[in-house]
């Protein structure tokens, strides 16, 4: 969820805090004894996910931390990648709609002074959509298989 305030805030994913989650994949991978085969999985994911994700970037429809965030969510998510996408998509609609009422309430001239409020949200400043990756990077974390979801917790909790 620090990655959602980031990108709320800043409108920035900072490398270090993506690139960890990524790399905790592996530490996690190792911690589990999870197979070099299921480990190849999911790089797949990841690595289609950063394909698609360069490809949006291209076309000015994700920012580049997106892509590196969304390559790091899929890298979790894996097989389990259709609860994700699922989740990234409502989440993302959620957003849009969020920012697109917000735009409305500035245009009302009672609402339109107290606009340092809604900053966070001003669709001036793009759609903040690290926001929704971060809800799919949480449930991407949960939706390991059963064994492996408590294996997680325990190493993230024996890291914190």
């Amino acid at each position: 969820m620090l990655l959602a305030l980031f990108d709320l805030r800043r409108r920035r994913l900072p490398n270090a805090v993506v690139g960890t989650f990524a790399a905790l994949y592996f530490v996690n991978a190792v911690w589990t004894e999870v197979g070099l085969a299921s480990m190849g999985v999911h790089l797949a994911y990841g690595a289609a996910a950063l394909v698609v994700g360069a490809l949006m970037f291209r076309f000015g429809w994700l920012g580049g931390g997106d892509v590196k965030l969304a390559a790091a969510v899929f890298l979790w998510a894996g097989p389990q990648s259709w609860p994700v996408l699922v989740i990234l998509s409502v989440a993302g609609l959620v957003l849009s709609l969020v920012m697109l009422a917000v735009a409305g309430l500035q245009r009302i001239p009672v609402v339109a002074g107290a606009r340092r409020w809604f900053y966070w949200l001003d669709p001036a400043r793009g759609v903040p959509y690290g926001v929704a990756l971060a809800f799919g990077g949480a449930l991407a974390v949960l939706v390991q298989p059963a064994g492996q979801a408590r294996a997680t917790l325990a190493m993230l909790r024996s890291l914190v």
